[in-house]
């Protein structure tokens, strides 16, 4: 980003005055700690000894002879503790708070993986941690709320608007407001105002650093293409950036939803419904409507159902720099299935929308070309709304049967 926190027209600060010390005050610990090796190496360290980094990149052989064409691989990102990218970031982030002498985080969440990886970090340096979700993600994604409170967190249900990602920042961004003196705003994706879009995509960039050096060990060049899903960026961000300028061309695949119609979807590209705005401190592309009003949305997947998308990614598909294309959730669903049954993988509904992307092209190509996907998290977090998507009634029969049971109790 330049010195206004912009990338090309996109990013900047748009805050209440009430926050700007706040804001610069973490954008000159967050340039100081970066250029302090032993925090950098500090930063590594964690990843390494706390969330299990590196993360294989894993061959599949099965799904790349089912389907002719490419030969692909798997970023496994599922694989670090708390089964998400999103502990890179909140590591990072955890340890600039207690750095600045912060004794409490506050983090919002979609899917509700940022929201256990925040809860985890805090558990770990002995931070203070409140969640805010939205209802209507709280109901889609509850094992991920049962773990935050038996870390500790605080999870503050949103009921306002949609009830989901966009509302739970807003939520966030309010709490922030009043208590930024002893709080650090955990942002969990490449949004907000600067330094978070910067920040967050440079501590998510180890994906993409481990892919350069893993893909020349395993098959001796670098990809020919990467997939990631987009839903805020985060994942996306971290593995496309370390490629961008390369031969290496960059596919992020967003949530095409039930339909293109209005409220139906989450895309923010490849659709007149979005356009340049500025909301929540930043300004990108945000799906909105003729007034200017921010557009409800829809995926199967939590985490992929955000208004707005990340700066970076918006100024990087502007350059031409990043191709944008989306799957949809019967498109999802069926890539879940073949990746699972095929090779053995349970990945996140939202990874999944990568897998559709990837699986799609990837018989358009020839068998000497690799590609990567971004397995940005596994599937536990979606039991429920996989079993509702397949209809899968032994398992309806199963809920019935042990709340009865519990309620007899």
């Amino acid at each position: 980003m330049n010195d206004e926190g912009r990338f090309g027209q996109y990013g900047g600060s748009f805050i209440p005055e009430i926050l700007y010390s706040s804001q610069q005050q973490l954008l000159k610990a967050y340039r100081e700690a970066m250029a302090d090796t032993s925090f950098v190496q500090q930063v590594k360290s964690e990843m390494q000894h706390f969330s299990g980094r590196p993360t294989p990149l894993t061959y599949c052989a099965n799904l790349t002879q089912k389907i002719g064409g490419a030969q692909i691989y798997l970023k496994r990102e599922d694989l670090n503790h708390s089964g998400a990218h999103k502990m890179n970031n909140v590591i990072g982030q955890g340890l600039l708070a207690k750095r600045m002498g912060k004794t409490r985080v506050i983090a919002e969440t979609g899917a509700g993986q940022h929201g256990v990886a925040s809860a985890l970090v805090a558990a770990r340096l002995g931070l203070e941690c409140v969640v805010y979700m939205g209802a209507h993600d709280i109901e889609r994604q509850y094992p991920n709320v049962f773990w935050m409170k038996q870390l500790g967190a605080t999870v503050v249900p949103v009921s306002t608007g949609a009830a989901t990602l966009k509302d739970a920042l807003d939520e966030a961004l309010r709490d922030w407001s009043s208590s930024y003196e002893d709080t650090h705003y955990l942002i969990g994706t490449s949004c907000g105002c600067a330094p978070y879009p910067e920040m967050v995509a440079g501590f998510q960039s180890v994906i993409g650093e481990e892919v350069k050096e893993q893909s020349i060990q395993q098959f001796g060049k670098h990809p020919d293409r990467i997939y990631a899903c987009v839903g805020g960026g985060s994942n996306a961000c971290g593995i496309f950036l370390p490629f961008v300028d390369t031969q290496t061309e960059l596919v992020g695949v967003e949530a095409g939803g039930r339909s293109n119609d209005p409220g139906e979807h989450a895309m923010r590209f490849n659709t007149d419904q979005a356009r340049f705005g500025i909301a929540q401190g930043f300004a990108t592309r945000f799906l909105q409507d003729d007034e200017g009003q921010l557009q409800p949305t829809h995926s199967i997947s939590a985490g992929l159902d955000y208004v707005g998308v990340s700066p970076i990614l918006a100024d990087l598909e502007e350059q031409g720099k990043v191709r944008m294309t989306s799957a949809n959730d019967i498109e999802v669903i069926e890539a879940f299935k073949l990746l699972t049954r095929n090779e053995g993988i349970i990945p996140a509904l939202e990874s999944s929308h990568a897998v559709a992307g990837g699986l799609k092209e990837a018989a358009t190509m020839s068998p000497d070309e690799h590609l990567v996907i971004n397995i940005s998290g596994r599937g536990d977090k979606d039991i429920f709304n996989i079993a509702k998507a397949l209809n899968d009634e032994p398992f309806t029969e199963f809920l019935h049967s042990y709340l009865k049971e519990g309620a007899a109790q």
